[in-house]
């Protein structure tokens, strides 16, 4: 609805001279601030510009800053701006520098050229500080498809002053770099200062330079190239020639050049670390893999919406951490389904073929005032294919309204006369989108309501209010967004809590049925789902658990926890069956048990399948829990020396931690079996507490 609202608005606003102006000055003017903002962290002004921002700057957990807009990771410190994430920061860079670049091009006033001009190094700057190998490859591509709508002579300047840029950025980064990375150590105002003049003069001279070359060389460059211009395929050429001198030139940089030498290290590592083989590559290749897997069991009209993040566990070829596809297109595929991906490569399909088709029919003379629009848009749309840069619905409100700014002036044509009945009902669309928009805004309201009483609960929880009184506010939270994971969760622990140390049946029911209630909702909710196994094992339903956990396997088939719930609850539905002297049924539980884990033996040899390069995601094979229960198992069935094998996996002489401690007991009663001895670990586990010895014993003399 978001991208259907924008899309006319961005359609009618631009109908008119002034709302273009508004709408293109809109776009620069915070696009700019964002650069700036994100630069003012950088500099360590991070609490200043804070203040400026921080009434719509949303919850940033108490701190006097905004969060996250520097980030250390393994490659080092990141700039992200106001997106907390800087891939998706340098695709906003690379759609704002190549509008930028194009507004120096074209603008008719000297003071427009010198202030567009001053912003690319800035720009420049902050794009190669985000450290995104995934921007570095998809500029190039981007650059490809806007150069051909120039003309040759508006090529070559975009192309010089892209250039100049360029190499007064990469003048200035490796000391802008290192000024960043002290002040996120320790801040100090004279260095801030310093990094802040280094920046501004380079962009100066960048700007001064620029404009000299549209002041004196642009007149020249399109007199020089007029006769070219008539030359068929003469706006291809250009970027053609640009394409191949680009890639010679990125060839010749990672050779043994002294150019490498102007270059930060943690830049110049993720430059050279660019090929096919990287983990970043690998690993959306998987999600793009696991992706096509969820859509085709809801392909029409997909699963809905936050499906992936919903489902993609089940689907997903190996133990990653990933809530975003990391691709907009498959990932609004598995959401909509092919009916409503086909309606929206149909509606931006049609926006670009009228006004590519347009361009063509005014002989390769570009709409400019529209034309930074369809930078915008390429820009992001191109990088959303590796990235998900339009889950920010900043980033999507700008496609859609450049999107629709594109074709606000493109004349599609008129209806025949037969059609002209429906001039008549004209006012039945508008009426129908206030009707939908009135009652979105109450929903919305509603929901914000909701959130706010649940904040409150949350809140009096934890000033340990009665539990009477933190019902108010999370019953209406509930009332007014009803079976909400959150705050069905919320609730039902507290609902346990209070059975727990009452044994009131009453808030064990409550419990249950909530938790019933919310996952006929949300069945895939990893918290709701451990709730249910709770409810079930602490009223020793113990077959009725089990039933579920292997249920659930299916549709987490990576989650270790719930290999080792099966494993665990396999074990005591065994044990209760060998005291009741039922070796049948004892037999077939502990079967189980060793049959599950071989099912994790296979799949871990699965992951060993995996490339080197790809991670493998969460930890995933045996656990000392597991390890502890299978060692057990075996134990009881006198298999000593299967027994020892689990039970020293991960042992140490932690002796304060139960679970190690309950291990070496088991471990080393299984080597006196075997006439064996792990003599210095005996005497530590003695010297520690002489009582083992007799615990130790029990067992060596336990009868099963």
């Amino acid at each position: 609805m978001i991208y259907t609202i924008f899309f006319l608005l961005g359609i009618y606003i631009s109908r008119s001279d002034l709302g273009l102006t508004i709408l293109r000055g809109a776009l620069f003017a915070s696009g700019y601030f964002v650069v700036i903002f994100g630069l003012f962290n950088w500099f360590g002004n991070k609490e200043g510009i804070y203040n400026v921002v921080k009434w719509f700057a949303g919850d940033t957990s108490g701190l006097d800053f905004y969060r996250d807009a520097i980030m250390t990771d393994s490659n080092g410190l990141r700039l992200t701006s106001v997106f907390q994430y800087a891939n998706s920061y340098a695709a906003f860079l690379i759609a704002l520098l190549l509008c930028t670049l194009y507004l120096t091009v074209t603008s008719k006033k000297w003071v427009f050229t010198l202030l567009h001009s001053f912003m690319t190094v800035t720009i420049i700057v902050s794009f190669f500080l985000t450290l995104s190998r995934g921007g570095l490859v998809i500029l190039p591509v981007v650059l490809l498809l806007i150069l051909p709508f120039l003309k040759p002579y508006k090529q070559i300047l975009f192309i010089i002053h892209l250039f100049v840029s360029f190499i007064v950025s990469f003048l200035i980064l490796s000391k802008v770099t290192t000024i960043g990375i002290e002040l996120s150590k320790q801040y100090t105002s004279s260095l801030s200062i310093q990094g802040w003049s280094i920046l501004i003069v380079a962009a100066l001279i960048s700007a001064g330079i620029s404009f000299c070359i549209q002041h004196y060389a642009s007149g020249i460059i399109e007199k020089r190239l007029a006769k070219f211009e008539n030359k068929r395929f003469s706006s291809l050429i250009i970027p053609l020639t640009a394409l191949i001198i680009g890639t010679t030139g990125v060839v010749l940089i990672f050779q043994d050049t002294g150019f490498t030498r102007l270059l930060p290290e943690n830049i110049k590592t993720r430059l050279e670390n660019i090929n096919f083989q990287q983990h970043s590559v690998l690993e959306r290749g998987t999600f793009y893999t696991d992706a096509i897997k969820l859509y085709k069991d809801y392909p029409i009209l997909g699963a809905g919406g936050g499906a992936w993040s919903a489902l993609y566990e089940k689907y997903q070829n190996n133990p990653y951490v990933s809530r975003q596809a990391h691709n907009f297109f498959l990932q609004y595929l598995v959401e909509v389904g092919a009916l409503g991906f086909i309606i929206l490569l149909l509606v931006i399909g049609a926006t670009l073929y009228f006004f590519i088709t347009k361009f063509i029919r005014n002989k390769f003379e570009t709409d400019e005032s529209r034309f930074v629009f369809y930078i915008v848009t390429i820009s992001l749309l191109i990088h959303s294919m590796i990235d998900f840069d339009l889950s920010y619905v900043y980033l999507g409100v700008l496609v859609f309204l450049s999107l629709g700014a594109m074709v606000s002036k493109v004349d599609i044509g008129q209806l025949s006369t037969k059609w002209s009945v429906i001039e008549k009902y004209r006012w039945i669309y508008p009426s129908i989108l206030l009707l939908i928009s009135l009652i979105m805004f109450f929903n919305s309201a509603q929901l914000l309501n909701a959130n706010t009483n649940f904040r409150n609960a949350v809140s009096m929880a934890q000033e340990n209010k009665n539990i009477n009184e933190v019902f108010v506010p999370l019953n209406n939270a509930l009332n007014q967004h009803p079976n909400h994971p959150d705050y069905a969760s919320y609730k039902v622990d507290i609902l346990l809590q209070a059975y727990n140390q009452t044994k009131d049946e009453r808030y064990y029911n409550d419990a249950v049925n909530l938790i019933q209630s919310a996952r006929s909702k949300e069945p895939f909710n990893r918290y709701l789902i451990e709730k249910e196994i709770y409810t079930l094992t602490i009223k020793e339903q113990l077959p009725q658990a089990l039933k579920l956990v292997d249920t659930e396997t299916g549709n987490f088939p990576w989650d270790i926890s719930l290999y080792e719930k099966a494993i665990s609850l396999n074990f005591d539905l065994g044990n209760k069956a060998r005291v009741d002297k039922n070796s049948t049924l004892k037999d077939q539980y502990w079967k189980q048990a060793i049959e599950t884990y071989n099912k994790i033996q296979t799949k871990t040899k699965q992951l060993e399948s995996l490339p080197k390069e790809q991670a493998q995601g969460r930890a995933f094979g045996l656990t000392k829990n597991i390890a502890l229960t299978l060692g057990q198992i075996y134990y009881i069935n006198a298999n000593y020396s299967a027994a020892e094998g689990f039970l020293k996996f991960g042992l140490t002489d932690q002796f304060d931690d139960q679970n190690n401690l309950q291990m070496t007991r088991w471990y080393l009663a299984s080597l006196q079996k075997q006439n064996k001895t792990d003599q210095p670990l005996y005497d530590k586990l003695i010297a520690k507490d002489p009582k083992e010895r007799d615990e130790i014993n029990k067992l060596v003399n336990a009868t099963f």
